[in-house]
């Protein structure tokens, strides 16, 4: 489950627990995210921010994939068709940051993979720990082709073809620093409670920007425009500020 906060003009979204279920994504939890940012959204004014973080090694370790062979009954192609039901959830919340109308920061604590990276890629800024964790895009090793807005998002947000090729093709486990060198990341930091100072840090520098959440919002589902079509948003036409 997720916890909210609001400290000043920051929101921290939790991802609660000692980290036993490794934050992995099931109905359940996607629901609580979906249910937080929509409480974020609509205490959202000028200056807000969202930073997000997570209790325990994990960040998030993806689809929970114990749940859907669990729920499915012994059913192979069951598990499978739950599966396909938590990519399509969340899609809903990929689609909830990206048009988020204030700054997102990710304080990655710990170890990110599958979904849980897609989860801290869909933040404006990502800051990771070096001490411990890792990145990793699970699938080409588990025989799982993506979802068309994983790739989207590889594609809109890293640059490098040598760094989508490692990430996506050959499965590559990256720690922070070489995250940074990669571009997944914005900065690596030596501990827990250092990468979330710096989340903060970053958050109180564009909190004291105040920028109209919305504009800001419209401005970021323009810079990826392959990604908002396969999420089925839109964009639509601001005039704002002083002309």
């Amino acid at each position: 489950m997720c916890t909210l906060e609001k400290r000043g003009k920051i929101f921290f979204l939790t991802l609660t627990g000692d980290g036993a279920d490794e934050h992995r994504l099931n109905p359940t939890l996607i629901a609580s995210i979906r249910s937080t940012l929509s409480e974020v959204k609509s205490q959202s004014t000028r200056g807000t921010v969202l930073i997000t973080v997570a209790e325990g090694k994990f960040f998030s370790n993806g689809f929970d994939l114990a749940w859907a062979k669990s729920a499915s009954g012994g059913s192979p192609s069951e598990a499978v068709n739950l599966l396909r039901h938590m990519v399509r959830l969340f899609k809903d919340v990929v689609a909830d940051l990206i048009s988020l109308p204030m700054p997102t920061i990710a304080a990655v604590t710990g170890h990110a993979a599958a979904a849980g990276l897609l989860l801290a890629m869909s933040h404006d800024y990502v800051m990771m720990r070096r001490d411990r964790g890792f990145l990793y895009m699970s699938e080409v090793d588990m025989g799982m082709t993506l979802a068309d807005y994983f790739t989207a998002m590889i594609r809109s947000k890293v640059a490098k073809p040598d760094a989508r090729r490692d990430v996506l093709l050959r499965g590559v486990k990256v720690k922070a620093d070489e995250a940074v060198v990669k571009g997944l990341i914005d900065s690596a930091h030596d501990s827990v409670e250092k990468v979330v100072e710096a989340a903060v840090r970053l958050g109180e520098e564009l909190s004291k920007r105040k920028w109209d959440g919305e504009v800001y919002a419209e401005i970021r589902k323009a810079l990826y425009p392959e990604l908002i079509g396969v999420l089925g948003l839109t964009t639509k036409p601001l005039v704002k500020g002083r002309l």
